[in-house]
C-alpha cells in the first residue's frame, strides 16, 4: 500500500530543548558564542546542565519545529529523525504525533541517547544552542521510506544534518528519491557555522541540481558566498538556479529568483521573548502557503507572520492556532 499523500515531509535531527533565561556573563563563563550552535559531547552537556538556572524542557529540532508549523497552517506533514527509546525520546514521539505531524520512525534500541539542546536565552530574546546529538547520529537511509518521500510534494531537510555522516547520505538518498518523484526538494543552511564547514557542499548541492528551494538569513547567505555585504550575496543567490528565500529579522524577508527580488516586512512583535525558532517557523509559514500554490509574496507573509508568533513567548513551537491567525490577516481562506 502506498503512503498517503503528505505537502511537507521534513527531515532533520530530532532534539529535545532545555531551556534557560540567562545573563551575558554566563555565556562568557561557559565560553559559549552567542547567538550560534555548538556541538558538545555527552559529557559537556550534563556539565552544562548543571551550571543552568531553572529549566524548561520542551520539544524542538529545527525541521521538527517546521513541520509543527506548517501543520498548524493546515498543511498535511510527516517528519523523518532519529531518537532512542528513552524517556525524552517519548517525549518527543509523542509531542510531534499530537501536533498531527506523522513521526512513525522506529526509535534506537540502543546506542546514544536522545538528542538534547541545551538553549541559552539573553535578555534581548537572543539564544544560544549547545546540542549533543546523540541519537540523531545514527539516522541513516535505512530510516527513510521511499513510499513516504515519493508521497511529499516537498521535502525539507536541515543543513544541520550535514554534520553526522549517516544522516549525510539519508539526506543524498531523499533528493533523489523525491526528484525522481517530481517532486521539489528545499533545504534551510540552519546556522553560519554550519555552513563555514560544509561551504563547499552546500554551494554544490545549489549547483548539481538538488536543490529547488533554498532559506537562509543574511548571516547564513553571507557565509555562503564569502561576502560582508547583503546586496552582494543576494545577487549571487540570483544567479542560482534555485527560488531563495531569505529572512532579515525585524527587515522582514525577502524571496529571491531570477526574475527579481521580492520584499515582504516583518510582523509588529511587542515584545521578542526568545528568538528560538524563529528561522524554522518562517520555513513553516512560506512552505504551507507554497504548498497551497500561493503567490510567493503571500508565503512569505505567512511566514513573517508565524515567526513572530514563536518569538513571542519561550520555546520553539506555536502556542497559538497559526491558521486562525493566518485566516485574521487574510492570508488563508
Amino acid at each position: 500500500m502506498s503512503a498517503a499523500r503528505l505537502d511537507i515531509l521534513t527531515l532533520g535531527n530530532a532534539i529535545v530543548d532545555v531551556l534557560a533565561r540567562t545573563e551575558e556573563d554566563f555565556l562568557l563563563a561557559q565560553s559559549v558564542h552567542k547567538g550560534a550552535m555548538q556541538l558538545i559531547d555527552e559529557a559537556r552537556a550534563e556539565s552544562l546542565y548543571g551550571a543552568m538556572g531553572p529549566a524548561i524542557v520542551v520539544s524542538g529540532g529545527s525541521a521538527a519545529n517546521t513541520a509543527v508549523g506548517a501543520a498548524s497552517l493546515g498543511a498535511s506533514v510527516g517528519f523523518v529523525g532519529k531518537v532512542r527509546d528513552d524517556a525524552l525520546g517519548r517525549l518527543f514521539a509523542h509531542d510531534l504525533n499530537a501536533t498531527g505531524v506523522r513521526f512513525d520512525v522506529p526509535p534506537a534500541t540502543d546506542g546514544p541517547a536522545t538528542a538534547r539542546s541545551f538553549i541559552l536565552v539573553t535578555p534581548d530574546g537572543e539564544r544560544t544552542m549547545n546540542t549533543y546529538l546523540g541519537a540523531c547520529q545514527t539516522l541513516g537511509p535505512a530510516d527513510l521510506r521511499e513510499d513516504t518521500v515519493r508521497a511529499a510534494g516537498i521535502v525539507y531537510l536541515e543543513g544541520y544534518l550535514w554534520d553526522p555522516p549517516a544522516a549525510k547520505d539519508a539526506f543524498r538518498a531523499a533528493v533523489r528519491i523525491a526528484h525522481e518523484a517530481g517532486n521539489k526538494v528545499a533545504l534551510s543552511l540552519s546556522d553560519p557555522f554550519c555552513v563555514d564547514r560544509y561551504r563547499d557542499e552546500f554551494r554544490g548541492l545549489l549547483r548539481d541540481g538538488s536543490l529547488d528551494i533554498l532559506f537562509a538569513n543574511t548571516h547564513e547567505l553571507k557565509s555562503l558566498f564569502q561576502t560582508a555585504d547583503e546586496e552582494t550575496a543576494l545577487a549571487a543567490l540570483r544567479g542560482e538556479a534555485v527560488l531563495g528565500v531569505v529572512t532579515r529579522s525585524a527587515e522582514g524577508a525577502a524571496v529571491v529568483s531570477r526574475d527579481g527580488t521580492v520584499a515582504v516586512p516583518a510582523f509588529p512583535v511587542e515584545t521578542v521573548a526568545d528568538t528560538t525558532g524563529a528561522g524554522d517557523l518562517f520555513a513553516a509559514g512560506f512552505l504551507a502557503g507554497l504548498a497551497r500554490g500561493l503567490p510567493h509574496e503571500t508565503c512569505a507573509r505567512l511566514g513573517a507572520l508565524a515567526a513572530a508568533e514563536v518569538i513571542g513567548h519561550l520555546g520553539a513551537r506555536p502556542q497559538a492556532d497559526l491558521a486562525a491567525m493566518a485566516r485574521r490577516e487574510g492570508l488563508l481562506a
